[in-house]
């Protein structure tokens, strides 16, 4: 009976345990749907300043403009601006970010470059402060769905080591959104601005639906009109200025791209992590609930065999 007990108490236990990670998966496509409704709201901007860069590139040879975010240097020292995420229970989410700007970092010591880090996500600074790296700078506890004032607060700092002359080369160590069961970390310089892939071309946008019962990700292609200033347009100022001052904006909303495809990703693992373990939890369940059925009928049947010995005897 002791036997049964114990079984009947691992089933309560494991069904709890996946009434939270159903409701974990359930949180987590919600935060999806939040994310590609933050990506969709953000993008007439992005749109709009991609066209008047592009614009302003047919007017003007961006590498005869003196300007600081296009000016590039010797390379002594490199940022790498690492995104990750804050809480874990996202399968392998944290851990290949890290360790692709881990392997970044060794490739920069190995041809005698020096590094720092700017960290985004608790995960990511509890790793390498225990590992005594280089830490510029650290932001944790950032919202779920990244906003364009904390993509701004990051670019400042970037924006300082790079004018400053810290740093010669900012990279960005993020994870792409591929669908709910992909993600890829990919490595991608910021600064110094090179603004090439400016042309219009086809972009898509993701959109998480149900279906029979299923999430799913459905991607839309998105046409991007051609943008062209007439020949004999005449600026109030300086093209240059106002590419000057057009370049910070397309660093910020490179960087909020960046921040909103990792959380996307984030939640995305965490959605299958926690579809698995629900999974996982059932099949238990089941082997659990097969395992009390044959210990009740053993417990049974020593029972009738305990009874029919004791008529025997009399």
């Amino acid at each position: 009976m002791a036997n049964l007990k114990a079984i009947r108490d691992r089933i309560d236990s494991v069904k709890n345990t996946k009434k939270i990670t159903e409701a974990m998966r359930l949180v987590a496509a919600a935060k999806v749907r939040r994310a590609q409704e933050q990506v969709i709201a953000t993008r007439p901007f992005a749109d709009a300043l991609a066209q008047v860069l592009y614009g302003l590139k047919n007017r003007l040879k961006f590498e005869d403009a003196n300007l600081p975010l296009l000016k590039q240097r010797e390379v002594k020292c490199v940022a790498l601006l690492v995104v990750s995420g804050d809480r874990g229970l996202c399968g392998g989410y944290n851990s290949n970010v890290i360790r692709a700007a881990e392997n970044r970092a060794k490739e920069l010591k190995s041809q005698g470059l020096d590094y720092k880090f700017v960290l985004v996500g608790r995960k990511a600074t509890q790793y390498f402060e225990r590992r005594n790296q280089p830490i510029d700078e650290n932001y944790t506890g950032l919202e779920q769905i990244p906003s364009a004032s904390q993509a701004a607060e990051i670019a400042d700092e970037l924006l300082s080591l790079f004018l400053s002359e810290k740093v010669d080369r900012v990279e960005l160590v993020y994870t792409r959104f591929m669908s709910l069961i992909s993600s890829k970390p990919v490595i991608q310089t910021l600064l110094p601005l090179t603004l090439q892939g400016l042309e219009p071309e086809d972009d898509e946008i993701f959109r998480l639906i149900v279906r029979e019962g299923q999430f799913k990700v459905e991607r839309e292609k998105i046409s991007l009109p051609v943008a062209t200033f007439p020949a004999d347009m005449i600026y109030e100022q300086d093209p240059v200025q106002i590419l000057d001052t057009l370049l910070p904006l397309y660093l910020n909303n490179q960087l909020l791209r960046a921040l909103q495809e990792s959380a996307a990703s984030e939640l995305a693992a965490r959605m299958t992590a926690m579809n698995n373990a629900s999974e996982n939890a059932s099949d238990l369940m089941k082997a659990l609930t097969l395992s009390y059925n044959k210990a009740r009928q053993a417990t049974i049947t020593q029972e009738l065999l305990e009874v029919v010995a004791g008529a025997e005897a009399l």
